[in-house]
């Protein structure tokens, strides 16, 4: 008997280690997932903001109505060796619309890499989101391995997440997201294990409730949005406190009552403060000005599809956004018959998930919290009237439930294995049709197989987003580059309009592509100040500005949103290729 118990002990113990070796293999492939070409796209001006502030450098450094070089550009992009990291937090307050956290833990880091004086490197800065976004692998493994008290959710939400394209974009990017991402983990599995102890009616453990808090107030410290999160999770604790006790509220201890109107008062208490500080700054400086509100009818029907490009590459991508027309139909129609199949395979994993004990209350605690996440998103956007939907990364704040819950449904069914349709077999006649309906009962018939087949389209769409077929920045200042070095002959002026530090965003990004090419020399740059109903000064100012110049010169008007009046200078009739997130004129000034 004592040699059946150790020998159990000792297979525990193995399949332990192993479980430690996968969970170290979803990290390294997710590492390098995350670290592969991390600085060949380029940076856009979310990203720029980051950077700049961070460094504890400021925008309005940068002159205005007056030409300036591509250093004068990028000086807001040197390291400052003297700011510490109460000049940080005052800086942001004052100039942008974010908390401060993730901006202080990015000046710390890059003054670990960097030296003061030098341009920030873009790989410094986006490497700290990608080494958080590994965490993640980490985070969605322990919640789905405490909240279902199964490794094999664990491991498969692990899985999912290692490969997932929208994570792996997520933490390209020199933004907080992923670090929100890691909050919003934690915070869910606070949140369903008070509701596993409110259904035991066992008490909730003060470090809980103390953790819960600080949790909460950390995701707030972050991003303002992760508020969306708190919300919904509100929503869950509601919702199931009275399924469980609307028979009888007198079951519901009072300790209970207590520690969890605690955990609300105190997360609401950060909140509060957060709210107060950015009313009291002014709430920054424009940036969020791109969401319309709902004047027009084509942003009233989008944001139900807007949510739903976001839902798809949570789980896969593929080459959508190629410049070849039939790659794109054809990965689209394998993305739709994917989903086809996969939406009622894992609805199948959850009803069957619903009927067992241990599975039930986590998985129902996932869908209310999902469901009241985009649920936010739709009265923010119909009844507020500002569009949440036209930010991808916002949904960062239900993303790892979305992985954790198709993980869960995956692995309820990974033992589900059923001999296959025998008829199919005996068929021998090569038939498209009939490799899709074999391929299908395969995928029906075994659990496991259908891991697989999740986990490799997810594969592939991180493979997407790494050759940027998928995912690709809203700007693309490289072919911008590439546009004028192939028809220009004489000095350039790129001259743009200016109203926020968006503008400012847009020219480092030509900027900065600029310091990487060479064959490209006696380029400068102009930002005209624009202000709201004054369009005509914009344009007297360029005429001005552009007389005193020597000739002969060429102005390549990029993002110029006035008339442009310039004197015994030729507009360039010539078509050029569309360019994401630059629009421009050439005009010859002799």
């Amino acid at each position: 008997m004592l040699k059946l118990q150790s020998s159990k002990q000792w297979i525990n113990q193995l399949s332990q280690v192993n479980d430690w070796v996968l969970l170290g293999l979803w990290m390294v492939l997710g590492g390098i997932l995350r670290f592969t070409n991390l600085s060949a796209k380029p940076p856009w001006t979310d990203e720029f903001a980051t950077m700049v502030f961070s460094l504890g450098n400021d925008f309005r450094s940068v002159p205005l109505n007056q030409v300036i070089s591509l250093d004068r550009l990028l000086q807001p992009l040197s390291v400052n060796g003297d700011v510490g990291i109460g000049h940080v937090v005052s800086l942001l307050l004052q100039e942008d619309n974010h908390p401060p956290l993730y901006f202080v833990l990015v000046h710390l880091w890059v003054n670990l890499w960097q030296t003061a004086g030098e341009y920030v490197d873009v790989k410094v800065m986006r490497s700290l989101p990608a080494l958080l976004g590994i965490l993640s692998i980490l985070g969605v493994y322990f919640l789905g391995k405490i909240a279902f008290r199964s490794r094999l959710v664990g491991q498969m939400s692990a899985g999912l997440m290692a490969v997932s394209p929208f994570g792996i974009f997520l933490a390209q990017e020199a933004r907080h997201y992923t670090l929100s991402i890691l909050f919003v983990i934690a915070s869910l599995l606070c949140l369903i294990l008070t509701i596993q102890h409110l259904y035991r009616q066992s008490i909730i453990p003060l470090w809980l409730v103390f953790t819960w808090i600080l949790v909460n107030s950390l995701g707030l410290s972050v991003h303002y949005f992760f508020v969306l999160t708190l919300i919904a999770e509100a929503i869950t604790l509601v919702i199931l406190i009275y399924a469980k006790y609307r028979n009888n509220l007198s079951r519901l201890s009072k300790r209970n009552i207590i520690r969890v109107l605690a955990a609300i008062l105190g997360t609401s208490a950060t909140g509060l403060l957060w709210i107060f500080l950015a009313i009291s700054h002014g709430y920054g400086n424009n940036m969020i000005t791109w969401i319309h509100p709902l004047s027009h009818i084509k942003y009233a029907i989008s944001p139900p599809f807007q949510l739903l490009a976001v839902w798809v590459p949570m789980l896969s991508l593929l080459p959508v956004e190629s410049s070849s027309i039939p790659v794109v139909i054809i990965s689209g129609l394998i993305l739709l018959l994917f989903f086809i199949w996969l939406i009622p395979y894992s609805i199948r994993g959850i009803r069957k998930g619903l009927k067992i004990n241990k599975f039930a209350l986590p998985l129902l605690a996932l869908m209310i919290f999902i469901s009241g996440v985009i649920a936010s998103f739709l009265i923010i956007t119909y009844v507020v009237g500002v569009d949440l939907t036209r930010a991808a990364r916002y949904s960062f704040t239900y993303f790892p439930g979305v992985i954790v819950l198709v993980g869960a449904s995956l692995a309820i069914l990974w033992n589900n294995i059923k001999p296959e349709n025998k008829q199919l077999q005996k068929k021998e006649t090569i038939n498209p049709l009939i490799l899709l309906q074999k391929l299908y009962n395969k995928l029906n018939c075994n659990g496991q197989f259908a891991f697989y087949a999740v986990w490799l389209m997810g594969f592939l769409g991180a493979v997407t987003v790494l050759i940027n077929l998928g995912y690709q920045k809203y700007y693309r200042p490289e072919q911008l580059i590439s546009v004028i070095k192939e028809n220009s002959s004489q000095p350039v002026l790129i001259a743009t309009t200016h109203k926020s530090l968006v503008q400012t965003g847009e020219m480092m990004g030509i900027a900065l592509e600029l310091r990487h090419r060479n064959g490209l020399e006696n380029i400068s740059f102009l930002l005209i100040n624009q202000t709201e109903n004054n369009d005509l000064q914009s344009t007297k100012n360029l005429q001005a500005i552009v007389n005193n110049l020597p000739k002969p010169l060429e102005i390549w008007a990029v993002n110029f949103n006035s008339a442009i009046e310039l004197n015994y200078c030729n507009f360039d009739t010539k078509e050029y290729p569309y360019i994401d997130g630059y629009g421009y004129k050439k005009y010859s000034c002799n």
